[in-house]
């Protein structure tokens, strides 16, 4: 497929809303409908990311951003897939583990936070459990979920074939629960970006990172820069869930 023919196959409506958005805001600052300190126009916003573009302190900051809700979505992940495989194929484990993760999912994360800084104080340590949380709990929910859509029919014939639980675990259980599994992958990577920007506002220790930028923006007062961090936040995590869905696709390519 051609660049123009992907292109043309892209879906341009979902522009409109954006586009109208940009073009009322711009009029209205070139008209002084609104306070340009409380509202700064496009210019302004434009001008303050090419400045921050050019920084070190900006790369060093989405970098320090990225390490963090990367390393807590792989913790929350594993330990999300473990938790579901041993609760969805064990009765023994259901009947202790289940019940107690079906109270505590119901509590807010954010809940978590005083007890989290209580132990591990403001660090990188504490942002990390943090997302590590928000990530676990959809990705625990979603794989037990898939592993108990598995039919009984589908057990009979690996106990047909004699198949070993390891066999069973590769070979039907993993692969028959991989779309749930996949869909709790990407709320977790949904939750772990908020929990990642979340941390860096509520755990703040005036370190690195993109939650960092929006608050030094409101403690100077500066819309522009407040505005320019919204939009760095928004565009990678658009382009997070894009790589996902890329990688679901390209993983479960055998369903089609």
């Amino acid at each position: 497929m051609t660049v123009l023919n992907k292109l043309q196959s892209l879906n341009w409506r979902g522009l409109v809303i954006p586009i109208g958005f940009i073009g009322l805001w711009s009029l209205a600052s070139w008209l002084n409908w609104v306070n340009p300190k409380l509202i700064p126009s496009p210019l302004a916003v434009l001008h303050t990311a090419w400045v921050h573009l050019f920084q070190l302190e900006f790369w060093q900051s989405v970098a320090a951003s990225l390490a963090r809700d990367l390393s807590g979505f792989v913790i929350g992940s594993v330990l999300g897939i473990a938790f579901g495989v041993l609760v969805g194929t064990s009765k023994i484990a259901n009947y202790l583990f289940a019940p107690s993760f079906n109270v505590v999912r119901q509590a807010s994360l954010f809940a978590w936070l005083p007890l989290i800084s209580t132990f591990l104080d403001y660090g990188n340590s504490a942002k990390i459990l943090f997302i590590s949380l928000s990530v676990f709990y959809p990705v625990a929910l979603h794989s037990i979920e898939g592993i108990r859509s598995v039919s009984l029919n589908q057990y009979e014939v690996t106990q047909v074939y004699e198949f070993s639980r390891w066999q069973q675990l590769r070979k039907l259980i993993l692969p028959a629960a991989a779309p749930q599994i996949f869909v709790g992958l990407q709320l977790g990577l949904i939750f772990a970006w908020l929990a990642t920007i979340g941390s860096e506002f509520l755990l703040a220790n005036y370190g690195i990172g993109l939650g960092n930028i929006v608050i030094r923006g409101r403690a100077a007062l500066d819309v522009s820069l407040i505005v320019f961090g919204l939009l760095v936040i928004g565009l990678i995590g658009v382009a997070l869930n894009s790589i996902a869905l890329a990688v679901e696709r390209h993983w479960l390519a055998w369903r089609r």
